[in-house]
C-alpha cells in the first residue's frame, strides 16, 4: 500500500459501558495508526470504561448528554484532523482494514469509505431482524437517492475533513448512523465501502441495541430527511396520491352514490374538492421549498470553498 504525508488522523470511539471491550479496541488502533490521535468519548459509563480507555493511551472525553448521537455530534464539534475513523467501541470492527477505509481518502476518491459488514460476518453478529431490517433500509435508501451502498447503518467509517465540517447532526441515538449517510447522499459527498469482516459483540458486553425502538428511530429518520432534502419527492408525491383520490372520486363515487340515491352526494363533492385543493398546496410547497434547499446547497458550495482556502493558506 502506498505510503501518505498528512498532518493528522483522529479514531473516534463513542463508549458507553464498554469495559470488556475498549481496552483492546484502543491498543489495536494504536498498533495499526501510531501517528494517530485516539478518541474515547464516554457517555456517561457505569463501569471502568474511562480508566481502562486512558490506560490504554486514549484522550478521553466526557459526553453528558445520553445518546449515541449527541456523542457523535461533539466528535465533530470537538475534534480537528485531517482525516478521520470512527469505529464502535465494542470490538466487532477489525482495527486492521482501517487503512484500507483510509486509502480512497487519501487518493481523493471519496469523501467517506464505510466498512460494509454484510459479506463476511460471524453466525452470531446480526439478529435476524437487525438483518433483515438493515437490508429494507438499506434497499429503502437506495430507492429514494438513487445510490448503490450495501450498509448504511455501519458504525466503522473514515471521512475527510471537509465532511467533519460540513454534515450537521441532531441525531440523538442509534439512528446517527443512517443520519450520517443521508446528509452524504444529499449533499453529494462521495462515498465508497469495503467489505470487513464483522465480529460477534463478546458475551460480556451486551448489545445496546433495541430491535423494535430503534428500528422505528431509523425510519422515523428516513421519513423526516425525505420531508426535510427531499421536499419535492415528499410533498409532490402527496399532492398527487391526493388528486388521484379526488378524481376517483368524482370519476367513480360520486356517479355510483347518485345513481343510488337520486341525489348529489354533497359530502362526497365536499371531500373530493378537499383533497383537489390540498393536493395542488402540497405540490406547490414542494416547489417551494425545493427551491430554497437547491439556494441552501448553493450557499453550503461557496462555504466549503472558502474553509478549502483558507486551509490552503494557512498550510
Amino acid at each position: 500500500m502506498e505510503s501518505h504525508q498528512i498532518n493528522s488522523i483522529a479514531v473516534l470511539i463513542p463508549c458507553y459501558n464498554e469495559q470488556a471491550t475498549i481496552e483492546k479496541v484502543v491498543r489495536d488502533f494504536r498498533i495499526q495508526l501510531p501517528q494517530a490521535d485516539i478518541y474515547v468519548f464516554d457517555n456517561n459509563s457505569t463501569d471502568n470504561s474511562r480508566a481502562l480507555a486512558e490506560a490504554a493511551g486514549a484522550i478521553v472525553i466526557k459526553e453528558k448528554r445520553q445518546g449515541k448521537g449527541f456523542v457523535v455530534a461533539a466528535m465533530l464539534r470537538k475534534v480537528r484532523a485531517d482525516y478521520y475513523i470512527m469505529v464502535d467501541a465494542d470490538d466487532t470492527y477489525p482495527a486492521e482494514y482501517c487503512r484500507a477505509l483510509l486509502q480512497p481518502l487519501y487518493d481523493d476518491q471519496a469523501d467517506m469509505v464505510v466498512g460494509q459488514r454484510l459479506s463476511e460476518y460471524d453466525q452470531h453478529a446480526f439478529r435476524f431482524l437487525h438483518l433483515f431490517g438493515n437490508k429494507a433500509i438499506c434497499r429503502l435508501i437506495n430507492s429514494i437517492f438513487h445510490s448503490d451502498l450495501q450498509d448504511p447503518l455501519s458504525g466503522y467509517r473514515a471521512f475527510t475533513s471537509e465532511v467533519a465540517l460540513q454534515l450537521p447532526v441532531v441525531a440523538s441515538g442509534f439512528d446517527v448512523e443512517t443520519e450520517l449517510t443521508l446528509q452524504m447522499l444529499y449533499r453529494q459527498f462521495v462515498i465508497q465501502e469495503i467489505s470487513v469482516p464483522y465480529r460477534a459483540r463478546p458475551s460480556e458486553s451486551p448489545s445496546k441495541l433495541n430491535t423494535f425502538k430503534d428500528g422505528f428511530r431509523v425510519l422515523m429518520k428516513i421519513f423526516l430527511i425525505l420531508r426535510s432534502y427531499k421536499p419535492l419527492t415528499f410533498f409532490g408525491t402527496s399532492g398527487i396520491i391526493c388528486e388521484i383520490t379526488a378524481f376517483i372520486i368524482v370519476l367513480f363515487l360520486l356517479p355510483v352514490r347518485q345513481a343510488q340515491t337520486g341525489n348529489a352526494p354533497v359530502l362526497l363533492f365536499t371531500l373530493s374538492s378537499s383533497l383537489f385543493m390540498i393536493g395542488i398546496l402540497l405540490a406547490a410547497m414542494g416547489v417551494f421549498l425545493n427551491s430554497l434547499n437547491f439556494r441552501l446547497l448553493e450557499d453550503t458550495s461557496v462555504l466549503s470553498k472558502q474553509i478549502q482556502n483558507n486551509k490552503f493558506v494557512n498550510k
